[in-house]
């Protein structure tokens, strides 16, 4: 779980990246990642993702190398060869096991960013967006979904408030955006607001 921390100077350094390293997806997902990659290296921002070098994980990676950002990899080793390691990243750093491996993601990070993703996307998500929830960190977390693949999840968000069982400011937390350049401008926007409002106890047990 993430740990709280006030905003430092209020600018972005490193943004973590979670996106798909699934090679039966379309080639424009990679090219999102790529355009991510170069964009964050453009802003002078350093890369924090999940240490694959194929399909949009490694598209990411390259594109922000080459556009001069740090890059680093967090990997678990019991993923080393199924994701076939980024050998080529600034830091490379090899964990035990993925609770490690996300928290070495969340402590390093400014910022969060969700490319379009399976399971483990999704999950490394609702962790983040969970935890602001709960001002456990102040962090941006950021969705760039430019083709609507998480429609149904806003979707669910909707029914959730509408329900009773997640709070509006709860919901609100989450940036949804379409493009590059908006994603990248909520982060840098999320991280210059500072420290959230801290949610009373009765509206944490709105949300479980």
């Amino acid at each position: 779980m993430l740990n709280h921390h006030p905003c430092d100077g209020c600018t972005v350094t490193a943004v973590c990246v979670f996106c798909s390293a699934s090679e039966g997806i379309d080639q424009r997902y990679l090219t999102l990642a790529e355009q991510v990659g170069t964009a964050v290296g453009k802003r002078g921002w350093s890369l924090i993702s999940g240490g694959g070098a194929i399909s949009m994980m490694g598209a990411l990676a390259r594109a922000a190398r080459a556009a001069g950002a740090h890059t680093t990899g967090v990997i678990p080793q019991a993923l080393v060869h199924i994701e076939i390691t980024d050998h080529e990243a600034d830091e490379l750093m090899i964990t035990p096991d993925m609770r490690t491996r996300k928290a070495l993601m969340d402590e390093r990070a400014d910022a969060f960013l969700a490319l379009p993703g399976g399971l483990g996307t999704l999950e490394e998500l609702l962790e983040v967006w969970t935890a602001l929830t709960l001002a456990l960190h102040d962090k941006p977390v950021v969705v760039l979904d430019p083709d609507g693949l998480f429609e149904p999840l806003q979707a669910q968000v909707t029914q959730l408030v509408d329900r009773g069982f997640l709070r509006p400011s709860a919901a609100a937390a989450l940036v949804w955006t379409t493009d590059v350049e908006s994603a990248l401008t909520a982060i840098a926007s999320g991280v210059q607001r500072g420290e959230p409002a801290r949610p009373t106890s009765a509206e944490l047990l709105e949300d479980f």
